[in-house]
């Protein structure tokens, strides 16, 4: 198949057709809900010269721009912390390029480029971000059920109504339960999400706050989509004392010059906050029913292959 046929045939898809107008709804019941609380909604930032380093500090997606190198943004973290400066609380439907293995072509939950619904508050603790993520997942899929009835029933998806509080899981308890794979397994295990809280320190990234209560882990957590669909959203409380980032950031090998401009801000004072980001793709695959989050966008761009 010519790929210029290839493209037509997903344009005329009635699947990804569905999959777009369910998400569209989506994104209407988020916005809804967190302008209704005093969300502010800021636009996005596509090319910085930081960006969040995904324990791959490397430089990946970089653009040069009237003689200066940009990166292409992988998450709004620092940005998001910065904008704390400004408003208390802040979202953004942000556009993320991750350049991911090419053995996740096949996955059927990674896409190169997609977008999170990213959100941060300051002064809030990962239990307030908690309660925030669960009534708002609880609150879209309520909406979504009461105005997507036609496209829900095309893919015959019977979506229950989850009640908070999910049940929680540590990082560890997951490890011995359900060994290395334990997001599958963990996803696959419930009927309902769960999350998994208390990563090790070297399972994340600098920015996310270590438990002075338990050293060595983090005040960080994962949702857990039931079902076998996967991960939903990953945040935390992040670090915002100058010198504890500059340890870290040491801890993790990465020199202190590629994050200058962030440590700058850090000296002058940035506010404790949470936050997390809740891919918008993903959401989707989980609510169509979706085996393959291809079909969650036109244009969908997998790990290892060429697309417009």
């Amino acid at each position: 198949m010519e790929k210029i046929d290839y493209y037509l045939k997903e344009l005329n898809s009635e699947k990804i057709k569905k999959a777009i107008l369910v998400q569209s709804r989506l994104i209407e019941a988020a916005r809804d809900f967190l302008t209704s609380e005093g969300w502010v909604e800021i636009l996005p930032v596509i090319i910085s010269p930081i960006t969040d380093p995904l324990t791959d500090y490397r430089v990946r997606g970089e653009i040069e721009c009237y003689g200066f190198k940009y990166q292409i943004t992988k998450s709004m973290i620092f940005h998001k912390q910065i904008a704390l400066t400004t408003f208390p609380k802040i979202f953004c439907l942000s556009p993320n390029v991750r350049i991911e293995p090419p053995e996740r072509m096949t996955s059927g939950r990674h896409l190169i480029e997609f977008v999170q619904l990213d959100l941060e508050a300051r002064e809030a603790s990962r239990e307030e971000i908690i309660k925030l993520g669960e009534r708002l997942f609880t609150y879209v899929i309520s909406r979504v059920k009461e105005t997507c009835q036609e496209e829900l029933k095309f893919f015959g998806r019977q979506l229950v109504d989850f009640e908070p509080p999910f049940p929680r899981i540590s990082y560890e308890q997951a490890l011995t339960s359900y060994g290395q794979d334990y997001e599958l397994a963990l996803s696959r295990s419930f009927s309902q999400p769960i999350w998994l809280i208390n990563f090790p320190i070297d399972q994340r990234e600098f920015y996310d706050r270590e438990d002075e209560k338990n050293p060595g882990f983090l005040v960080d957590m994962d949702l857990i989509y039931p079902e076998g669909y996967g991960e939903a959203l990953s945040g935390g409380e992040r670090e915002y004392e100058y010198g504890k980032i500059v340890k870290r950031i040491k801890k993790k090998g990465i020199d202190l010059d590629a994050y200058n401009l962030y440590l700058d801000f850090a000296k002058k004072g940035l506010y404790p906050s949470a936050g997390f980001g809740f891919g918008v793709e993903r959401l989707t695959r989980f609510v169509c029913g979706l085996e393959d989050i291809g079909d969650t966008r036109l244009f969908a761009k997998k790990p290892g292959l060429y697309s417009l």
